[in-house]
This record gives structure tokens, sequence and C-alpha cells, in this order.
């Protein structure tokens, strides 16, 4: 069974280095296709669905081979643990690359994995036996088959025409093309049991189009964009123009805001040395939460009373009736593409999904390391900020310097992402406390017996990170120097 086909560009094929860690080498085969593919095969939405298919399949696949002894495995399950024939010990690293083949496949056809297959294939150690490879590769394929047909009919192929409106304050096309995956709003969420249990208010608390218009809060956020986010504003300061250009990723090419956050993952799980039993549960605590946030993002775009034009639409134009707007017909947004040309992103600004994007991100990342305060350094592939690495001391920094950064870029009001953050975060919530959780035991369980008095703890430990188990124990054995360690 496959999911709907997307076009792609004709882009060279990158070869990827395949990784110790068979995740990573699988998020950045992700992060690759991103970068071939364009137009509106290319929107958020898209990718992160994509993402989450791939990255959940991925999980089950891993968890599944795991659980070859019950208490080895990674957690609850996203969908299912693959039953595993008796005396079967299935190579977790083939799973990983089945499921993830399987998965890539699914959603794009008609691109060929096959080398990415075969490369991460020749990387498994050859003390690994064919039957392990053969039990791993099913477990693979079943995991990912798993959520291919829970997927299906999700309603991500709907097509629905959207032309926007001519009338005050609702969006119209602004020059960039039509509106993107106007349907997106509709799509069967992966983690929340309805988006309108994450949906924002609308703007200021308004009911209606007329009301927000009329409104001082709406002069106000039209004004701080016009000041800061043109590009000839002299309010901006040179940091807040780099950060805009930082955070953007909109443009054919690069790995899009989704990668961008997926590559800011990869360099905590290098500093902080994940291996892969964590980097499965990870990445997949993420994408769904990334997927889901799309989701919101566009029912709060598409399917409220306020689908708010951007700001060089209320800035170009003066019909909106407010008295504390002026238009100016020459302003444009600091969003530009190669040729330096300023754009707007096709579809609705309240509320920002990069901002959606990065709460739930921030909220995911402060569960899994248990605080908010982490030192890194981030990246960009936006080809107006080449090269430039920015550090941050916390999730929560770095996410809110994202959704701000679409104000500065000229594309966004301040509500925007402000309340696309907030609705990122409860989406990033919602899925740390709901799924993927550790194991659970009524009394303690015995994880093995062939440890000494600094394994031993550093394990349970290792087990504790990973979310696998919630508690430890390291308990002498009769000859004083082996360890037994239990869990629950």
């Amino acid at each position: 069974m496959s999911l709907p086909s997307h076009s792609v560009a004709a882009t060279p094929r990158a070869e990827v280095a395949v990784d110790r860690d068979h995740v990573i080498y699988w998020n950045k085969i992700l992060q690759r296709t991103f970068r071939q593919l364009t137009g509106p095969s290319a929107a958020p939405t898209e990718l992160a669905r994509a993402s989450a298919i791939v990255h959940v399949a991925i999980y089950d696949a891993a968890n599944s081979a795991k659980c070859v002894r019950p208490v080895g495995c990674l957690g609850q399950p996203y969908l299912t643990k693959v039953p595993l024939a008796a005396g079967t010990t299935p190579d977790v690293d083939t799973a990983i690359d089945y499921a993830a083949f399987r998965a890539l496949r699914s959603v794009w056809p008609d691109l060929d994995f096959s080398a990415d297959l075969t490369a991460a294939q020749a990387a498994v150690p050859s003390t690994v036996t064919d039957s392990s490879r053969t039990a791993g590769a099913d477990v693979g394929t079943q995991a990912a088959e798993a959520v291919i047909r829970a997927r299906a009919g999700d309603g991500a192929a709907e097509v629905i025409t959207y032309p926007g409106s001519t009338q005050p304050g609702f969006w119209r096309p602004t020059g960039s093309g039509a509106a993107v995956t106007p349907h997106w709003g509709r799509v069967k969420p992966f983690a929340l049991p309805t988006v309108d249990q994450v949906r924002p208010g609308l703007p200021a608390g308004k009911t209606s189009m007329p009301e927000l218009l009329a409104s001082p809060e709406y002069a106000a956020q039209v004004d701080e964009v016009r000041r800061l986010g043109g590009t000839a504003s002299t309010a901006r300061t040179p940091d807040q123009t780099q950060a805009a250009f930082f955070w953007a990723n909109d443009l054919d090419g690069t790995y899009k805001p989704i990668g961008q956050i997926f590559a800011n993952t990869q360099t905590l799980v290098a500093q902080e040395k994940i291996q892969t039993s964590g980097t499965a549960k990870l990445f997949a605590m993420l994408s769904l939460a990334l997927a889901d946030a799309g989701i919101a993002a566009w029912h709060a775009k598409y399917e409220t009373p306020v689908d708010l034009w951007r700001p060089e639409s209320a800035i170009n134009l003066d019909d909106d009736g407010n008295a504390a707007t002026v238009a100016d017909p020459s302003w444009r947004p600091l969003s530009a593409n190669r040729s330096g040309q300023s754009f707007s992103p096709p579809f609705p600004a309240y509320v920002s999904g990069h901002a959606t994007f990065a709460g739930a991100w921030a909220k995911v990342m402060s569960y899994w390391f248990g605080q908010d305060r982490m030192t890194f350094d981030a990246g960009t592939e936006d080809p107006h900020a080449q090269g430039v690495i920015r550090r941050f001391d916390s999730f929560s920094a770095a996410a809110r310097e994202n959704a701000l950064a679409r104000l500065w870029l000229g594309v966004h009001y301040r509500w925007d992402a402000e309340q696309g953050l907030a609705t990122g975060e409860k989406v990033g919530d919602h899925v740390s406390a709901n799924h993927l959780g550790p194991n659970s035991a009524a009394d303690w369980v015995s994880f093995g017996t062939a440890y000494n008095k600094d394994t031993c703890p550093a394990q349970g430990q290792k087990l504790i990170d990973e979310h696998r188990w919630t508690q430890y124990k390291c308990e002498v054995l009769a000859d004083g120097a082996t360890f037994r360690l239990s869990v629950k």
C-alpha cells in the first residue's frame, strides 16, 4: 500500500555517509530529500508528516527488535510490537534500515532509496548472522507497514481550492504562489486526539475580522512589523537581521525549517553522546510533535473566522478601515529568494508555522533532557546566512528567537509568533506526556547481572536517561564483586 505521491525536483542525488547510529543516518536521508523537493511538495506540513511516518516506523522496529527480552524494550510502542518467532534475535540496525526504507518508499515512491539501504546494510558488522539480518528486515518491514496502513486515508491527499479573498484582512496571494496545503488542518493527527485541544484563540481575543481590523491591537501589530520587518528598516538591529535569515530556510535547496530542527537535534545528540536506543525514541517523539504542530498551525491558518493576510498585504493596501494604520505601497518584507526578490510564504499569517514547530521542539527536548537550559551551537542552510553559527543556552531561547525571527523577516506579526509558540508547546507537552512512554513493572525486574560497582549505576542511569525505565537499583551478589541491575 502506498501513500500519495509527490513531485520532486530533478536534482542530483547526494550521498550520505553512514553514521554509526542508523537512526541519525536515515534522519540525514530525510534532510537530503527535503533539499531535493520543490514547490508544494516541499511544504513544511508535508515534510513533517513524512518525518513522522519514517521515525515512528523506525522506533517501532527498533523497539520490537529490542523486545527479544521484554526487559530490553525501549518503551511503549507507537502502534505495534512486531511478534518475534521463538529463538529469533533480530538485528536492531537492520530493523531500523528496513523500516526507514519501506516508509520512505511509501511516502516518495518516485524516489529511489535502494542505494541508501545498501550502504546502511554494508555498515552492519560482519559478525551479525544472516538469520539476525533476515529477522531484522522482517521486523522493520512489518513495523513500517503498520504505520503506512494507519496513515492511509488520513486526509493528506485531499485537494481543495483556496483562492483567497479580496475582503480586507483576509489572506490573498502575494505573488509567491497559490495557497499551500489549505486542507492540512483537517489531516488526522498522529498523537493529539484532536487539534481542538491546542487550538489558539483568535488574535487579540477578537471574534471576527471587522472587529480585529478596527482594534488598536491590530494597528500596533501592523506598525511593529512595518518598522522591524521591511527591507529598508532602520529599527531592526544587525543581529535581528542575521537571526531573521538564519531561521528562514524557506527556499528550495535548503533542508527547510523541519530539517534545521533535525540538524539542531543531531548536534545535541552528538554533544550528549546519545546512542541508538535513545535516538530511536527521541526522533520519533520529536517527529510526532512536529507533525501535529503542522496540523495545528494549519488549522489555525485556514479553519477559523480569521484567515489573516500577510503583513505585506496589510501594509501595502489602504482598506482595513483603521485610522491608525497608514498604507505604504512600496513596503516589502525582508524575506527574499536567492535572487534577492522579496516574498511572503503562500499561506495565511496566523499562526506562524515556524513558531509552532519551534515550540513543539523545545518542549520535547526539555522533556528528554529533563531541563530547558542547555548550551548548544546551531547552524543554517539559508543562503542569506551562509556559515552563520548562533549559540543558545536553552531550548526555549532558541525557539523564541526562531518565532520572533519571522517578525524581523517581515512575514509575520508578533501574535503569529507568540501564539504559534504557545500552540507548539502544548503539542510538545502532550506528546511527551502521552506517547512512547517508558516500560513499567509492578515490582523490580532483573535487567542483568554482568555488572560491577561502576558499570551497574552507569547502565541504570542510561536506561533512565533514554526514558526506557523510571527507576533502577544495583545489588551486590554473593561474590562481592558482581552486581545485579534491576529496573521498574
